[in-house]
């Protein structure tokens, strides 16, 4: 019952915040505006992250103070304080870079920043476990410093790789909910409850900022919500998975992230072998091929939907042993995502020859 009125608190809350912020983003001139690499056809409201952080920090803290029965270790309460110093941090940065912008470098460094906060109030990635391994305990190797480098590399990368998936209606908002349900199962399954609740707190604000973001969109996340919401996963990912040594440790949360995880790497690669910067913007990414596969913006939103999913699967099959069936749904996924990339770039090769005759 508590675990379903964190969910519905966090649903109700968004629903009601999510016109407050796309009044403010009217306000402070925070709008998404037609053209470039952009799909959308009139100017939107990009604040809907302000919607995302009340909904989910206020659900988070009601239900902590609502329910005595819900009680926490002093290191908890601790590592929520820090999740949330630190995603205010995080949320007043993208609402900058959504109203007045910002240049890659400087957005980088405001993460770092935000990322290093989560290190003064116990958030390490000292212990790393991987299918088939024993677990590495970097604080007992008196290599501790590595466990600090790799949490801010780990959340800072999420920040980026949920960012890079905010590229279509309902998009990002719609594979952050089937993260946030999944890490729920596996958060829950390990006896993590503040995490479990965390993760439930994130998937009902998602799902009512859903209501107003799914195509045709009438708000964008914009910067504010994407980088809270990787931040927020990096995050509850080290407090709930990543401090238990178990085969779930790291491949977990980057199996049920597979889709945007494929998506960045895509991207990096194909920036370098252009001999451009990282941070370049183009339209490469898996839902820009899909859209030029001849998919309506809707169906290849849908689609994404079920890559993820799949994703999901193999890793909920993983976490329970069944490596052998986790292996063979990631080939097919793998080889499905390869099958879009190279459409494209069959169809960009027949154009060429056609202009060249």
């Amino acid at each position: 019952m508590t675990y379903l009125l964190t969910f519905l608190m966090a649903l109700l809350i968004a629903v009601i915040a999510t016109p407050v912020s796309m009044k403010l983003a009217d306000r402070w001139g925070a709008i998404a505006y037609p053209g470039g690499r952009h799909v959308h056809k009139k100017p939107i409201p990009r604040l809907g992250g302000l919607a995302l952080y009340a909904a989910f920090w206020s659900a988070a803290l009601i239900i902590q103070w609502w329910d005595k029965s819900f009680t926490m270790d002093a290191s908890t309460i601790i590592q929520i304080w820090g999740l949330f110093i630190g995603s205010t941090i995080i949320v007043m940065v993208g609402i900058w870079d959504d109203t007045r912008g910002m240049r890659p470098l400087v957005k980088l460094f405001w993460q770092i920043a935000a990322a290093s906060v989560l290190l003064a109030f116990g958030f390490s990635m000292n212990i790393i476990s991987l299918p088939f391994i024993n677990p590495v305990d970097f604080q007992q190797l008196g290599l501790g410093a590595i466990g600090l480098i790799l949490m801010l590399f780990w959340v800072v990368g999420l920040v980026n790789t949920v960012n890079v998936s905010d590229g279509l209606d309902g998009l990002a908002a719609g594979i952050c909910f089937i993260v946030a349900i999944l890490l729920f199962w596996s958060a829950n399954r390990i006896g993590q409850l503040p995490a479990a609740h965390l993760t439930l707190a994130l998937a009902g604000a998602l799902l009512g900022f859903l209501f107003f973001n799914f195509p045709p969109a009438r708000v964008f996340m914009g910067d504010s919500g994407s980088m809270f919401l990787g931040y927020i996963i990096g995050g509850i990912s080290i407090m709930g998975l990543l401090k238990t040594a178990t085969i779930l440790g790291l491949v977990f949360p980057l199996l049920v992230l597979g889709m945007p995880v494929t998506d960045l790497t895509f991207a990096i690669i194909r920036r370098k072998l252009r001999g451009q910067s990282m941070a370049t913007a183009d339209r490469g990414h898996l839902h820009h091929r899909l859209l030029d596969a001849g998919l309506s913006q809707r169906t290849a939103v849908l689609s994404m939907y079920g890559i993820s999913a799949c994703f999901g699967v193999a890793a909920v099959l993983g976490a329970k042993g069944q490596w052998i069936w986790a292996l063979a749904m990631l080939i097919v996924v793998f080889a499905l995502l390869i099958i879009i990339l190279l459409r494209r770039t069959a169809m960009l090769a027949v154009f060429s020859r056609r202009n060249s005759k």
